[in-house]
C-alpha cells in the first residue's frame, strides 16, 4: 500500500503505468462496464477546504469500481468542536481502508499520511501540492497529444498560490517540455520551485504577456486568481481578472493546441472558448475519475487487468 503525498512519491515509469492504467479504465469510468475491482473497501473523502471536482471524481471512481464511500468536511463533523487533525484521522483509520483529504495548511497531507497505517491521497494541502490533479492532467494532455515529451507548455495566472501549477510544472520539466510562465510579478511561480526546475535542466522562462505565447503552445494552462489564498484583498483586487482568454486570441493558435483549466473558472476563460477544438477542460474534469480509479487500486495494491471486463 502507498501513499500519494507530493509527485515525488511517483517515478516517471509510474505515471505511466498509471496513465496506462487509466486508459484501460475509461469504459468503467463511463459507466459502459462494470467492473467491481475495489467491491469490500471503504474510502474516507475528508474534505476541510471546498471541493467539487476532486471530492465527486473520488467518490464516482470508488463507486463505479463496486467500493464504498464515506465522507468528512469540517462542517457538521468534531472537527468543529476542535478535534485535532491526529484524532481525526485515526477515526479514519478505523472506518476505512483509504483516505482522501484535502485541508488549507501546507503539509497537513503528509502529517496525516505518517499518522495512520492506510494509504493516504494528497486532494489538496493549501498552497502546497496537488498530485491527483497533476496526474488527470498529464492523462488529459497524453489524450490530446499521443505523448508527455518535448511539449511546449504555458501556465498562466496565480502561479503564486496555485498548488495546481506546482505539482504540474515539476511533473511536466520531467518528460521535457518547455515551460512557458505568465503571471503579474505579485502571483509568480514561487522563486524557489523556479531555481529547482531550471537546476533540474528545465527550460522555463517567465512573462506577462498572454498574448504572445499562444501561436507557439502545445498546452495553455488557465488558472484562476485564487482570492482566497489572498491576505489582503486589496492586493487581489489588484490583479482580478488580468488574464482573460476569448476564441478569438485563439485564431493564430496550433490546430493541436488545448486550452485547460483546473476548474472553476471565473472570468479568466470566456465561454465562447468552449464552442472552439482547442477546449479541453470538461474532457479533463471526467478524466479524474479513471485517474483516481488508477491511483485508489495502486495505493490499494489493487491488480487492474490488462483487458478489463
Amino acid at each position: 500500500m502507498s501513499d500519494l503525498i507530493t509527485m515525488d512519491d511517483l517515478s516517471n515509469s509510474e505515471i505511466v503505468e498509471i496513465l496506462d492504467t487509466a486508459t484501460r479504465l475509461l469504459p468503467v469510468a463511463k459507466g459502459e462496464i462494470y467492473a467491481p475491482l475495489l467491491a469490500g473497501k471503504v474510502l474516507g473523502n475528508l474534505f476541510f477546504e471546498n471541493s467539487t471536482r476532486t471530492r465527486m471524481s473520488f467518490e464516482s471512481a470508488m463507486k463505479r469500481l463496486g467500493g464504498e464511500v464515506i465522507n468528512l468536511s469540517s462542517i457538521g463533523s468534531s472537527v468543529s468542536k476542535g478535534e485535532t487533525l491526529y484524532d481525526t484521522m485515526q477515526m479514519v483509520q478505523g472506518y476505512s481502508d483509504i483516505a482522501v483529504i484535502r485541508h488549507p495548511n501546507q503539509g497537513a497531507a503528509q502529517y496525516s499520511a505518517d499518522a495512520v497505517d492506510i494509504p493516504v491521497l494528497n486532494a489538496g494541502d493549501g498552497a502546497g501540492n496537488h498530485p491527483t490533479q497533476t496526474i488527470l492532467d498529464l492523462f488529459t494532455i497524453r489524450q490530446s497529444h499521443g505523448t508527455l515529451e518535448d511539449l511546449n507548455v504555458v501556465l498562466v495566472g496565480d502561479l503564486r498560490y496555485g498548488r495546481t501549477t506546482h505539482s504540474l510544472s515539476h511533473a511536466l520539466m520531467r518528460f521535457g517540455a518547455k515551460l512557458t510562465l505568465i503571471s503579474p510579478k505579485g502571483l509568480r511561480m514561487p522563486e524557489e520551485i523556479v531555481s529547482d526546475l531550471t537546476a533540474a535542466g528545465g527550460d522555463v522562462s517567465e512573462s506577462e504577456d498572454m498574448a504572445g505565447a499562444i501561436s507557439d503552445a502545445d498546452v495553455i494552462y488557465m488558472t484562476r486568481i485564487q482570492k482566497e489564498r489572498f491576505p489582503d484583498e486589496d492586493e487581489y483586487i489588484k490583479v482580478a481578472g488580468i488574464y482573460k482568454m476569448t476564441a478569438s486570441d485563439l485564431s493564430g493558435a496550433k490546430g493541436s493546441m488545448i486550452v485547460m483549466h483546473p476548474l472553476p473558472r471565473v472570468d479568466e476563460i470566456d465561454p465562447s472558448v468552449d464552442a472552439t477544438k482547442h477546449a479541453a477542460y470538461f474532457d479533463q474534469a471526467f478524466n479524474g475519475v479513471p485517474t483516481r480509479m488508477a491511483l485508489l487500486c495502486r495505493s490499494l495494491d489493487v491488480k487492474v487487468p490488462k483487458k478489463v471486463k
